[in-house]
């Protein structure tokens, strides 16, 4: 995308934003919008951080009675600390070796934890009748790159290496949403070059990928934050991970060269979500270099749309949608 055509859409923000809004979302939107305190983006990371546990989801009571979980720690790579990590497991197990997920919680690089998205993370593991393990990477500013890509590479080889004896390890899925998402594919991309473990599938739901700001979509998705992500919370976030640091192709996975070689990958988008573009250009270099993708694009879908209202009709398409994928990919009709 040239310059010329980013600055012909850099001043389109909230009035484009809008009216391509689908509608099951505009009032919750709405409604979160007003309850934003009007000097959020000015605080500290450390200050948000705490403004965005009050977004704590409960597990409902009907779900308590089909899984258990606890918090561990798993250790880190070399000489890193601990990884904390909280695993789900299902009551219900059919065979001695489960499938597992590697849970990598959103929030920019810079704020989200397991506490927050709690409540997701036990919805799939009773739905996928999996083992799964959420990791509480460390975060930037405090930890900036490569602090939270190591904690990930740290649990996956926990995970998938063969340590735990209930666990298979050949039936290991790596899913993250947003910042999620891009360690998500760091991760694969980081085990591929290092001998680490080989996911069996890589689910990045709109994934942070590239820290260059450069794409249409980055300069359409402007004003809107800090409800939704937006081109000001993107900049921000990536100068909190990168430091001041060149950003290589495992801290902005669309900058690496090689994408050869990865498990199969699927990605989705919303229309409206900053991340738009660069989820694009990079699915379609991953099926270049000869990689299994699947690639959604959601039409009036913003960036976090499905964990703001998970119970509308669109959010339930793609949670169905990601659960069909991953249970293929987990349960694959040789151990079913």
């Amino acid at each position: 995308m040239t310059a010329n055509v980013n600055n012909a859409v850099a001043d389109r923000g909230p009035s484009w934003f809008y009216p391509h809004l689908a509608p099951e979302y505009r009032d919750v939107l709405r409604t979160a919008v007003e309850q934003v305190p009007p000097n959020l983006p000015t605080l500290s990371a450390a200050r948000q951080r705490k403004l965005h546990h009050a977004n704590l989801r409960a597990i409902p009571d009907a779900m308590l009675e089909l899984l258990d979980w606890e918090d561990l720690t798993v250790p880190g790579l070399d000489q890193d600390p601990p990884v904390p990590v909280r695993v789900y497991q299902p009551r219900r197990r059919e065979v001695a070796e489960a499938p597992s997920l590697l849970y990598l919680h959103g929030g920019g690089m810079w704020t989200g934890s397991i506490a927050i998205e709690h409540a997701f993370a036990a919805r799939l593991c009773v739905d996928l009748e999996a083992v799964v393990m959420s990791v509480d990477y460390r975060l930037a500013p405090e930890h900036p790159y490569p602090a939270g890509l190591r904690d990930c590479s740290a649990a996956l080889t926990h995970l998938g290496g063969g340590l735990l004896p209930e666990i298979d390890p050949t039936r290991v899925a790596i899913f993250g949403t947003s910042a999620g998402g891009g360690l998500a594919l760091a991760t694969a991309l980081r085990a591929r070059d290092e001998s680490g473990p080989r996911a069996c599938v890589v689910m990045a739901i709109y994934p942070m990928i590239d820290d260059d700001g450069a794409t249409a979509s980055s300069h359409q998705v402007v004003d809107v934050g800090p409800v939704v992500w937006d081109r000001a919370a993107n900049l921000q976030g990536w100068d909190w991970y990168l430091a001041g640091a060149e950003a290589d192709g495992y801290a902005a996975p669309a900058r690496a060269a090689d994408l050869r070689d990865l498990p199969p990958v699927f990605m989705d988008v919303g229309e409206l979500d900053l991340f738009r573009d660069e989820t694009l250009t990079f699915a379609g270099r991953l099926a270049a270099a000869g990689n299994p993708v699947e690639l959604h694009l959601y039409p009036g879908a913003f960036h976090g749309c499905d964990a703001m209202l998970p119970d509308s009709p669109l959010s339930r398409r793609m949670y169905d949608v990601r659960t069909a994928v991953l249970r293929n990919h987990l349960r694959p009709r040789s151990v079913r």
